[in-house]
Parts: structure tokens; C-alpha cells; sequence
């Protein structure tokens, strides 16, 4: 199962690259987003049922790598990275622009990791608190990016 477990949690493999792993874990993100969203035409439901499928997957896989590895969090571990993105652009239709926001808002925020996504990191432990973290930094994301679309139609 460990094996298996870090080919997935690897986003395969993709975890393993020599630099930014966690940019480019965030990229199968930004590809799910597009094909859930632009070409399947999912609804926010079916968006949400498929994160939340997708969360639980995560939690399950990095908690069998964390146990091969030996360590918490390993930078090789970036499904969380495609989790948490995918709740950055939960309940937006697919555009290349909004994708794109969500991407860097979501970086900004896994990266920096400021409260309350730090809290999860340092207290939530296990294959939970890979994901979970991640989790949270998609959720302000989401947030942040709604905030600035309301403003923008505001302003502009």
C-alpha cells in the first residue's frame, strides 16, 4: 500500500520534481478545474462531491506515505496541493482568468500559510493534516478571490 499510497500522494510523481513541487502539484489542480468545469460543465455540486471524494482520497494516501517516509508533510506530498485548489475555485464557472486568480491567491496563501492556515499546520497531525492546512488556505482563497470579483463589479 505505501508504494501505491506515494505514486498518488506524489500527484503522480509530479512531487518528485527539484524545485516549486508544490506550484506544479497545484497545476493537476488548475487541469481539473478545466475539465470538471469547461468541458464536463459540472455544477457546484457535483464540483464540491467530487473535492470532497478527492479530500478523503488525500487524507488516505498521504497518511500511508507519511508512514513509508518516516516524516510529516514531506515535500514530496502535493495531492493537498490539488485539493486545496480545487476548493479555491469551488463554485466558479471555469474561465482561463478566474483559474489563474485562484492559482495564485492559493499559492499565496499554502506558501505564506498565515492564520488560520498555520494553526492546522502546526496542530493537525496525520495524513489529515497534510490536507487539511491546504484545505483552509483554498477556503481564503475562495473568499479573497469572491471579495475581489464583488469589488471589481462594484468599482469598475
Amino acid at each position: 500500500m505505501g508504494r501505491l499510497s506515494l505514486i498518488f500522494s506524489t500527484a503522480l510523481g509530479v512531487g518528485y520534481l527539484p524545485w516549486a513541487p508544490g506550484s506544479f502539484g497545484t497545476l493537476w489542480g488548475f487541469l481539473l478545474f478545466y475539465l470538471l468545469g469547461a468541458v464536463a460543465a459540472f455544477n457546484s455540486l457535483t464540483m464540491g462531491l467530487v473535492t470532497l471524494a478527492l479530500s478523503a482520497f488525500a487524507v488516505l494516501t498521504c497518511h500511508f506515505s507519511e508512514k513509508q517516509l518516516g516524516t510529516h508533510d514531506a515535500s514530496i506530498l502535493v495531492i493537498d496541493e490539488v485539493v486545496g485548489y480545487l476548493v479555491a475555485v469551488w463554485g466558479f464557472s471555469y474561465s482561463f482568468k478566474t483559474a489563474a486568480l485562484a492559482y495564485v491567491l492559493f499559492r499565496f496563501f499554502d506558501i505564506l500559510k498565515p492564520w488560520p492556515v498555520g494553526l492546522v499546520d502546526k496542530k493537525v497531525g496525520g495524513g489529515l493534516g497534510v490536507v487539511l492546512d491546504d484545505v483552509v488556505a483554498g477556503i481564503l482563497a475562495n473568499v479573497v478571490l469572491r471579495l475581489g470579483i464583488f469589488l471589481w463589479g462594484k468599482i469598475f
